[in-house]
């Protein structure tokens, strides 16, 4: 594990479900833009196909820095995953996980990785933060 990689990712949603869309900013030794869009989806989900498209994007185990704006996508991989594991995918609430597959799959590439998370506040002027915004909202306009 020897490569640094910085990541920015952003969910984008019209409607909550609705037209969705996803961006992300890989930032090793050149800058590399992801995007994609489902017509179909949450912002949650979006959030969390980021950072999935993000981290499956890197071929060799790595050190990455891992910016969202999504209180969910951070808390949910750095917290309450440990218990959702234990108690067979249900929440505290003894209701199933929403986004499940998500989180199984964003684990498994997790996994790979030594992943640091950092939230960063959304349209702040963080010019990474903005620019995923931008690659998830043009995604999702470009989805009609």
């Amino acid at each position: 594990m020897n490569k640094i990689i910085t990541i920015y990712t952003d969910g984008a949603c019209s409607g909550n479900p609705g037209k969705g869309g996803w961006g992300a900013v890989i930032i090793g030794k050149e800058e590399l833009y992801l995007s994609g869009a489902q017509s179909l989806t949450t912002n949650n989900q979006m959030e969390l196909t980021a950072t999935i498209e993000a981290l499956k994007n890197i071929k060799s185990s790595s050190i990455i820095h891992l910016y969202t704006d999504s209180q969910y996508v951070k808390n949910g991989i750095n917290e309450w995953i440990l218990n959702w594991k234990k108690n067979g995918w249900m929440t505290a609430n003894k209701k199933p996980v929403a986004n499940k597959e998500l989180w199984i799959e964003l684990d498994k590439y997790v996994q790979i990785h030594k992943v640091t998370w950092y939230w960063v506040k959304g349209h702040s002027g963080n010019h990474y933060n903005e620019l995923a915004d931008k690659l998830a909202v043009n995604a999702m306009n470009k989805n009609n």
